[in-house]
């Protein structure tokens, strides 16, 4: 069963929403991060052999954790294990090394997907709100998964995640298990780069939100949209009109969203969103897998239903996707 395990997860200020980990008083190194988590394990590949002969019966290789023998996926002769060490050294090559400050850092399962969360230094200020800048890398030891690293902006006033694109690399990188992570290194040193152009662009586009102001019908249309609610349908079931109801909830009352200079603006409905993702939306069977919120958060159905909200809201605004 996946798990986010107390002993594999550290973080700095306040304390996640699963409640659980190792926490540090000041912002982390990446080695800081990696000893405080518990990441600091290797892992290395086996043949598959029968228990009781030992002989080799396919040409594919079992990942094992060394520290605990735990198999953790079966790749092809082609992986190239990166090792934790390996990807927050990359890390360290995007921001600087010392200079990233490493907010949270932990593991998944067994340990075959790890991630850490590092905060840029600037902040954008949308009508004297304060949105911060992350970059998050997310390793996979499992096989199915390349090394990625995600823009991902968060909106302080109620911690969203506000969104991390999985459709293109204009929005982060993507470094497939297959050659040596070192010869990466310029790949890297381009992300900060890219991710000046991004938040450049994602400012204009949150001020463009805001600009866009929302009257009722335009308001109820909007969610309609995200939860593919269709005008005098049978079908829309109880499940999605509940979440239209507590959409517009949020989008009244959630936080932040009563500001005079954001009240009823595309910008408080894009966020009704984002909060009701990250804090509202029931995960199944999430209190005996505190993962699944985590991985629909960041990876999952609730990443995507935030990147079709925002979508969505390009529409309103009449920003063209291109």
């Amino acid at each position: 069963m996946h798990n986010i395990n107390g002993n594999s997860m550290m973080y700095v200020g306040e304390k996640p929403w699963h409640g659980i980990g190792t926490e540090l008083k000041k912002p982390a190194t990446a080695k800081e991060a990696i000893m405080a988590a518990k990441l600091n394990y290797e892992v290395g590949t086996e043949h598959l052999k029968l228990a009781n002969t030992g002989t080799v019966i396919s040409p594919e290789l079992a990942i094992v954790r060394m520290d605990t023998k735990d198999k953790l996926g079966i790749v092809t002769k082609k992986y190239k294990i990166i090792q934790n060490v390996e990807a927050f050294d990359f890390f360290d090559n995007v921001v600087g090394e010392g200079k990233a400050i490493y907010h949270t850092a932990g593991a998944l399962g067994l340990g075959e997907r790890i991630w850490t969360l590092a905060k840029l230094p600037k902040d954008l200020v949308i009508k004297k709100e304060v949105v911060e800048q992350y970059l998050l890398l997310t390793n996979s030891h499992d096989g199915k998964s390349s090394l990625k690293m995600y823009f991902t902006p968060v909106r302080v006033v109620c911690q969203n995640t506000l969104m991390m694109s999985l459709r293109d690399a204009s929005s982060g990188i993507s470094i497939r298990h297959t050659g040596n992570i070192k010869s990466k290194v310029e790949e890297a040193q381009r992300v900060l780069d890219i991710a000046t152009v991004f938040y450049s662009d994602f400012e204009k586009i949150a001020e463009k939100f805001v600009a866009t102001k929302m009257d009722v019908k335009k308001t109820e249309d909007y969610f309609d949209q995200v939860l593919d609610i269709k005008e005098n349908d049978d079908d829309n079931s109880t499940r999605v009109t509940n979440q239209k109801a507590d959409l517009l909830s949020i989008y009244e009352n959630g936080k932040g969203n009563d500001r005079p200079e954001v009240r009823h603006t595309l910008w408080t409905a894009f966020n009704a969103v984002t909060e009701y993702t990250d804090h509202f939306r029931t995960i199944k069977n999430v209190e005996k897998d505190k993962s699944l919120k985590l991985d629909s958060i960041w990876f999952g159905s609730g990443a995507k239903m935030k990147v079709k909200a925002y979508d969505i809201g390009l529409s309103f605004a009449g920003i063209s996707k291109n």
